[in-house]
């Protein structure tokens, strides 16, 4: 069997707005070089796919400029390849009245003709605040034999009190891995559960019955409504991930995520896999330049940067120039920010283009990061 790739841009941009109030949760910079769209998009192409399309909803600008004709992963082609799905495609594909998608049902109602226009027998859905390295030829060839209508990709995890919300379903299955439920987490639920990924394997003529069955009966919700709908007379499987797996759902979970990367076995776990390498837009720029008398630390550093002070445990992006005097410490610094002479960050994330001037210091939290916005000065 074939499959085609729908890749959701902004489905959780509420999550972090601080970062995405002037892009879209995909086109989010992350682990000094990278987007967050480049591991859907990478999981994708690594599997076969080679025809991807990825839902907008506003602010995709960034996003654009980021992917281009796409061929950093090979999917600059004549047939497929790489197509940025506007928010609705015809009149028809909506059937809210012109109203912008607010849940992933209304935007699968609204990329309607992209689903049904396609020749792939699968259509492989994924989100873009997902952060894992996963072989999804895996995955299909388990829905393929087993036969389902949809296979969801979950991962065990323990949660608590403590744990995130966020935006986490928990999927309920039998011991033959038949989904019988799906159930929003809530803070009172301890222990070990089945979390929803977000990653789903559908047969295409299952879904294109699924959004047809919504759109008559007026579902906005896929997990409570549709799905649970189409249940009785269906097949939904689970597919057990056991990899590294990261959400980004609040600006302390993107600080987290980051700052993971400088344990060396995640980054093995996300990288480490030639046959499944993560693929970015590429940008010349030179070598990082050390000056005499700087000091980088168990840090992640880009290309383009100028060191003249001390960098421990942070992941600087292309261009941060951190001057003489200055520390850095467990910080992210985005694109060309600057940080002036003794200048001191400690849990501090500057969006791109942030200036600090001399002698300034800052500090945050491990589950409160102080935030600096794009283009601030301070």
């Amino acid at each position: 069997m074939t499959a085609a790739g729908l890749i959701f841009s902004n489905i959780h941009d509420k999550y972090i707005p601080e970062m995405t109030s002037r892009r879209t949760m995909a086109s989010l910079p992350f682990g000094g070089r990278y987007r967050l769209v480049d591991f859907a998009l990478s999981n994708m192409v690594n599997s076969g796919i080679s025809k991807v399309g990825i839902v907008t909803h506003n602010n995709y600008r960034s996003l654009i400029d980021h992917i281009g004709t796409g061929k950093d992963w090979d999917l600059a082609r004549r047939s497929g390849g790489i197509i940025i799905l506007p928010p609705f495609i015809t009149a028809f594909d909506n059937p809210r009245a012109n109203q912008l998608y607010t849940t992933r049902l209304e935007a699968l109602m609204g990329v309607m003709e992209f689903i049904s226009h396609c020749d792939e027998d699968l259509i492989v859905l994924s989100d873009c605040d997902t952060v894992c390295n996963i072989d999804l030829s895996d995955v299909i060839e388990q829905h393929e034999q087993s036969g389902a209508d949809l296979t969801v990709v979950t991962k065990r995890m323990f949660l608590d009190s403590n744990t995130d919300e966020g935006a986490k379903t928990i999927v309920m299955s039998d011991s033959d891995g038949r989904i019988t439920d799906f159930v929003e987490y809530t803070r009172i639920m301890n222990g070990e559960y089945d979390v929803n990924t977000n990653i789903m394997v559908f047969t295409r003529t299952f879904l294109i019955s699924v959004l047809n069955s919504a759109i008559a009966y007026g579902y906005n919700d896929l997990y409570h409504q549709a799905l649970p709908f189409a249940i009785a007379n269906s097949k939904y499987c689970t597919y057990s991930y056991n990899g590294y797996y990261s959400t980004i759902a609040g600006l302390d979970k993107y600080f987290s995520a980051n700052m993971e990367l400088l344990e060396s076995g995640v980054r093995a776990q996300l990288f480490g896999n030639k046959e499944r390498p993560v693929y970015t837009k590429v940008r010349n720029t030179p070598p990082t330049k050390y000056a005499e008398g700087a000091s980088v630390k168990n840090s992640l550093i880009a290309d383009g940067c100028v060191i003249e002070g001390t960098v421990e445990n942070s992941i600087l992006f292309r261009g941060v120039h951190v001057k003489k005097g200055c520390v850095i410490k467990n910080s992210i610094m985005l694109q060309n920010t600057s940080a002036g002479e003794d200048v001191s960050l400690n849990c501090v994330i500057t969006d791109k283009n942030v200036v600090i001037r001399d002698g300034k210091t800052l500090a945050g939290s491990d589950n409160l990061p102080f935030y600096i916005a794009k283009g601030k000065m301070i």
